[in-house]
């Protein structure tokens, strides 16, 4: 499982550049993501259940209209599932200070990233409170979040 609570990260990337100035990617998604959506796309077939969730702020940031636009053909084609959760709807859940993956109930990695946007690093716990934690947040937000379908930017 997978939590994302920016509005923006990784704004340097070139594909994101590129649509902010209406130019082509320079590289295909399914080409630039392909080590990802083969990672997964195996992790599935094996019988992993994928899931991400992004809290995201309405209206939403040129950034996550252009990941939503990605959603498809990259996560969803790979074979995660994904929900959106309007920030205003997350107010009263409690929720760790960083976005993270919660691998197989056994380890947590938050990204931690800088106001520029940017990964700056990268925490991993294996401690079981944390976990739960991690787990609990997840499943309130997932409760709460429009699947990817239905919500609309």
């Amino acid at each position: 499982m997978h939590l994302e609570i920016h509005d923006r990260h990784l704004t340097s990337d070139p594909s994101f550049q590129a649509w902010l100035a209406g130019r082509p990617a320079p590289v295909d998604p399914a080409t630039q993501y392909r080590q990802y959506m083969d990672l997964i796309s195996s992790a599935v077939a094996r019988g992993v259940v994928i899931r991400r969730a992004r809290i995201v702020s309405e209206p939403v940031s040129d950034y996550v209209r252009w990941e939503h636009e990605l959603t498809g053909p990259v996560n969803i084609a790979a074979g995660e599932r994904v929900r959106w959760l309007p920030r205003r709807l997350a107010s009263t859940l409690a929720l760790p200070g960083n976005p993270y993956w919660v691998f197989d109930d056994r380890l947590v990695r938050f990204s931690l990233f800088g106001g520029d946007g940017e990964v700056h690093g990268h925490q991993f716990y294996e401690d079981p409170d944390t976990i739960e934690m991690c787990r609990s947040a997840f499943e309130a937000v997932w409760e709460r979040a429009v699947p990817h379908q239905d919500y609309k930017v």
